[in-house]
């Protein structure tokens, strides 16, 4: 299949259904060659069949993205498979407790941490070797407005986007000398399971979003068009191509990053 990322490998957690199985479908229709990590080996075989279908190469691996040994394994299959990834795009995310803290499960509170932080951790750490060593490459981080703030009922998930931000800026700082883009990247409203909960039956249609809207942002992150705004968080709502015009303002001002508004002068 040829395309803009023909010759390339790209990661995708979260593959087997919503945003992660469109992103890989457009990765694939590009001519990436993709590897399609979940925990479902059903949903996982859905989205390889779909891609092989268009002509595109896919290999599966199941895994736990908050298990440290899983996730290792699971990129030394692909590497073995695809070759090394160029891109990773971690997706993988559960939507948290939909409770007061005192209400709610301790354990799965954390387990949001675990899945939406340490996934994307532990699997950056996993490719990051290879792209400083080839002085290129590219990871995309799904993140959430909700990460920017406060979420009373749903703390864990807001908590876990918010921490997701920060480490895209501080990952992105740490390895820009080595030439990988680290960005993160909200899909907005959109229909999955993670959304197919009574919090959200009241949200009307004009705000939700298609998943592929997503898959369109990551395209052109694998493309290397967004590499001006590593560090930065974007909005499938964005206008990218004025946002790429001003990026000498964004840098500046301090745009598309958590920051701590201060008053003037002040300086305690």
């Amino acid at each position: 299949m040829a395309g803009s990322l023909e010759g390339q490998v790209g990661i995708v957690t979260g593959a087997g259904r919503g945003i992660g199985r469109a992103t890989a479908v457009a990765l694939a229709q590009e001519g990436m060659a993709v590897g399609l990590v979940a925990r479902n080996r059903d949903q996982l075989a859905e989205t390889a069949d779909i891609i092989q279908s268009l002509g595109g190469r896919a290999l599966v691996t199941v895994a736990d993205v908050a298990d440290e040994a899983a996730v290792n394994a699971a990129a030394g299959q692909i590497a073995a498979g695809l070759g090394v990834a160029t891109l990773l795009v971690n997706n993988a995310g559960v939507s948290g407790v939909f409770a007061s803290l005192v209400d709610g499960d301790a354990g799965a509170w954390w387990r949001t941490l675990e899945v939406n932080l340490r996934g994307p951790m532990l699997f950056s750490r996993a490719v990051l070797p290879s792209m400083i060593r080839r002085g290129s490459g590219c990871i995309v981080n799904i993140g959430s407005n909700v990460g920017a703030r406060p979420t009373p009922g749903n703390s864990a998930y807001a908590t876990s986007k918010a921490a997701l931000l920060r480490f895209t800026d501080s990952l992105a700082a740490e390895v820009a000398q080595a030439g990988v883009t680290v960005i993160a990247v909200s899909p907005g409203l959109v229909h999955t399971a993670m959304t197919d909960q009574p919090f959200f039956q009241d949200f009307p249609d004009d705000e939700w979003t298609p998943a592929e809207r997503a898959a369109e942002i990551i395209v052109r992150c694998a493309r290397g068009e967004m590499n001006a705004l590593s560090g930065r968080f974007l909005h499938v709502e964005d206008d990218l191509d004025r946002i790429l015009r001003e990026v000498g303002r964004i840098e500046a001002e301090g745009l598309y990053i958590l920051r701590l508004p201060q008053l003037d002068g002040f300086t305690e």
